[in-house]
């Protein structure tokens, strides 16, 4: 129902509407999170226009938007509460260093080993975030939420509910806004639906004189430039130890959320983004961010789809959003302090319809268990903790599903020649998960004396598969058998120790792939 626009044209009119939607539902979100981190609105603000407009220029995915998220705010809280917004801007230009350091060591290639059950869990656990950041906007300030007492106290879904015509009101006008994005383009898709939803439901409040929340009721926008500012932190070693934690903390999570960001943008828009080039351009934001009081950012999903689902493509988009999100500061604040927050509400509310990855519901059934456990595992772990954590998890558990799921795969059949040597017949990969089952398989003491090991069908992938060779030589050794190894890449034959030896080598045959060892460099 809620198809998100996959056509991958770019034009002019269309990256402009786009940015300037993307920049009006920037505002809310860029002040909630200087508030979750615990810093002034305009620290978020110039967080959202800076790292907005650099990664827009010089980054690896051009209709991306990047600016202030809340999976780093959640971290950056801790390090402003303990040593000041100061220290917050001298780990931010650590982090960009370090996502610079990612770029040029081309580790973006890395995103590559995420397996799809894990990003179906990313896409699911940020559309679940993503709503449940939009429930604070239904609570009263000030006033304890009605989880008070409980162990969800404090959490997003802790807020004192409006109640009667307030509460009516907002949801009407949600229910508008989100009308008006789904309908409109069956009309016409000459101009963003969302930004003529936005405009349209804040006219009707303005005309009719609802009494609803608006944005100038969360924050004042009002500001100048941001200022060339040198952290005022102690240049010494202390100052060090205590930003570094934070910082690489940071700039992983930073880059894992682009990077998954970068890849759903992809498949979206049937493009391919340049993720080491998207490390460099989301380093040298945050550097440049830190050195201008911003509070750095990253990728940011919810306003990508926008972007995307409003026809932005071309880097202008992000462009313009951030530019025009700097007029917004300059001059235009007391405008934008009147759109209603209910216009926004709406707007990510259908972005999070959109981003949820409604199939995978109907296949949970369809793929192996293991991979439907994957991905309720990362959505709950997005939604319980953050990104970067939800992600790690679900590819070590990919990971050891996948070699349990091999330990057995290596089969070895044995067999008595017609010169009366026993023959195995090894098949399959041979590594770290299947070594013990590999060695079960061979009996030395029913053997004849000449002994020949086949390896033809078989890869060896890592060190534990070498020293199961040696220790499978080691026991036709001591059982005085002779032993023949046939088919080890010359690779293997170097790196083995004992066994090394026994490698019979047949130039035309014998297998030229590489094992994956430190012991190679």
């Amino acid at each position: 129902m809620f198809e998100l626009n996959s056509s991958t044209a770019s034009s002019v009119k269309n990256d402009v509407l786009s940015g300037l939607t993307v920049a009006l539902a920037l505002v809310p979100e860029a002040i909630a999170f200087a508030f979750v981190a615990g810093v002034e609105p305009l620290v978020g603000l110039y967080a959202a226009f800076m790292v907005g407009l650099i990664t827009a220029c010089i980054g690896g995915r051009p209709g991306m938007i990047s600016g202030a998220t809340g999976a780093l705010a959640v971290v950056m809280v801790a390090l402003v509460a303990d040593h000041g917004v100061e220290y917050l801007f001298a780990t931010v230009v650590l982090m960009g260093i370090i996502q610079i350091g990612a770029g040029v060591f081309k580790l973006g290639k890395f995103i590559r080993i995420v397996p799809h059950p894990v990003m179906l869990g990313f896409v699911n656990g940020l559309a679940i975030v993503i709503f449940l950041a939009q429930l604070s906007q239904f609570g009263i300030n000030g006033e304890a939420g009605w989880l008070a007492g409980t162990s969800l106290e404090g959490s997003v879904v802790d807020v004192a509910w409006i109640e009667g015509a307030s509460l009516y009101i907002m949801l009407g006008l949600i229910g508008l806004t989100m009308a008006i994005i789904h309908f409109l383009p069956k009309i016409t898709t000459a101009v963003p639906s969302s930004l003529v939803a936005i405009i349209a439901v804040t006219l009707a409040v303005m005309g009719m004189n609802l009494d609803t929340k608006v944005v100038g009721d969360v924050a004042s926008i009002a500001g100048g430039l941001p200022d060339f500012h040198i952290p005022s932190v102690p240049f010494t070693w202390e100052t060090f130890m205590i930003i570094l934690p934070y910082s690489i903390i940071l700039a992983a999570i930073g880059l894992i959320e682009s990077l998954l960001t970068l890849t759903l943008i992809d498949e979206i828009t049937q493009t391919r983004g340049q993720g080491n080039k998207e490390c460099v351009g989301q380093g040298v934001a945050n550097t440049v961010t830190g050195f201008f009081g911003g509070m750095g950012g990253c990728a940011m999903i919810g306003q990508s789809m926008i972007n995307v689902n409003s026809g932005g493509r071309g880097r202008l988009s992000g462009i313009t959003a951030a530019l025009s999100l700097l007029m917004f500061i300059l001059f235009a604040s007391s405008l934008i302090e009147e759109i209603p927050i209910a216009a926004l509400i709406g707007v990510m509310f259908i972005v999070v319809l959109g981003t949820f990855e409604w199939s995978s519901l109907r296949i949970l059934k369809k793929i192996p268990k293991s991979d439907a456990f994957v991905l309720i595992l990362v959505s709950a772990v997005t939604v319980a903790t953050d990104l970067a954590i939800a992600v790690v998890v679900g590819v070590i558990v990919s990971a050891l599903v996948f070699a349990w799921e091999h330990a057995k795969h290596v089969i070895v059949t044995r067999e008595t020649d017609d010169k009366g040597s026993t023959v195995y017949d090894v098949q399959g990969p041979l590594f770290f998960g299947s070594v013990s089952y590999f060695l079960q398989q061979f009996t030395p003491s029913e053997d004849s004396d000449d002994v020949i090991v086949d390896f033809k069908g078989s890869r060896v992938c890592d060190h534990s598969g070498l020293e199961a060779i040696d220790t499978l030589a080691e026991r036709f050794t001591n059982d005085g058998k002779t032993l023949h190894i046939r088919h080890l890449s010359h690779e293997c034959q170097d790196l083995l120790v004992k066994a090394g030896d026994l490698v019979e080598v047949n130039v035309i045959e014998d297998p030229t792939y590489h094992v994956a060892v430190n012991k190679l460099d």
